[in-house]
């Protein structure tokens, strides 16, 4: 997450930059070499340079993934926003993977799950949100794509289960969700007093913040399947934990003097103004 975090808009990742915002953070150097050799062998990224002086380049695949991060959280702040109200439907995959594929299917099914689905019954996954494209797009990868059946509905019942609220709060782990962003809250309102007090912060204190941010604010969106807040108990947590986030990230945009940024850094910022400007027009 540290590295993701640091990529700037070229696709590099400045080696002194990692070292001293890791050391902030409590890792040694040697956690951090041996991250980064890590990520170099899985072919996340190549490597140019030795120690504190070197550079490391996102490969293609690396910063592709980053985009659909950016799509779910630019839908959540929309949703925290009203302007993607449900409109009833629900989302479904089903698939027959054999077990002489067993490799792909078990990587379909961590998809799904981590697309927001949750099981039906064997095989069989729904969603609140349009994820077709998605769901799509992993099964070609993998190669299941004509073991995918997709199709949806307006009447979801289980068992004698059929009011949608309900269903949501029988199909998703709300309540461990919601203390994931009651942590966040947590994490975030001390560093928004940082951000916008009058004492000066240094570039790794700011880049530290970022990267404290979008760590936290990952590991509470990574479980979240962003149900519509018609199927949510209210108030939600997670509104107000990504209201503080985006109040911090837009102090983050005020405090940065023209220095490069990594890409999140300029992305969270753009989502949350982009929304904030809807929301006026």
């Amino acid at each position: 997450m540290l590295v993701h975090a640091l990529i700037r808009e070229d696709g590099t990742v400045d080696a002194d930059e990692l070292y001293t915002v890791a050391n902030t953070l409590g890792m040694s150097d040697q956690q951090v070499r041996l991250c980064i050799k890590r990520l170099v062998s899985e072919g996340r990224f190549t490597h140019e340079g030795r120690g504190r002086k070197a550079e490391l380049h996102a490969t293609p695949d690396t910063k592709r993934a980053l985009a659909p991060n950016a799509d779910f959280l630019r839908h959540a702040f929309q949703q925290d926003a009203g302007l993607a109200p449900w409109d009833g439907v629900w989302h479904l995959a089903a698939f027959a993977v054999p077990e002489s594929a067993r490799t792909a299917r078990d990587a379909l099914r961590e998809t799904l799950v981590h697309l927001g689905g949750a099981p039906l019954q064997g095989g069989l996954y729904v969603c609140a949100n349009t994820w077709e494209p998605y769901v799509e797009e992993a099964a070609h990868r993998l190669g299941t794509h004509g073991a995918l059946t997709l199709l949806t509905t307006t009447d979801l019942r289980r068992g004698d289960t059929q009011e949608p609220a309900e269903l949501a709060r029988h199909l998703w782990p709300l309540r461990e969700i919601a203390e994931r962003y009651y942590h966040l809250s947590r994490i975030a309102q001390p560093r928004l007093a940082r951000l916008t007090g009058p004492a000066e912060l240094s570039s790794s204190a700011l880049l530290t913040i970022a990267v404290e941010l979008a760590a936290e604010l990952t590991r509470a969106m990574e479980p979240d399947p962003l149900l519509p807040p018609q199927l949510l108990p209210q108030p939600w947590p997670g509104t107000q934990a990504r209201k503080l986030t985006a109040q911090c990230w837009a102090a983050l945009r005020e405090r940065d003097q023209g220095e490069a940024r990594p890409t999140l850094f300029r992305l969270y910022a753009d989502i949350t103004r982009e929304t904030a400007d809807q929301t006026t027009h």
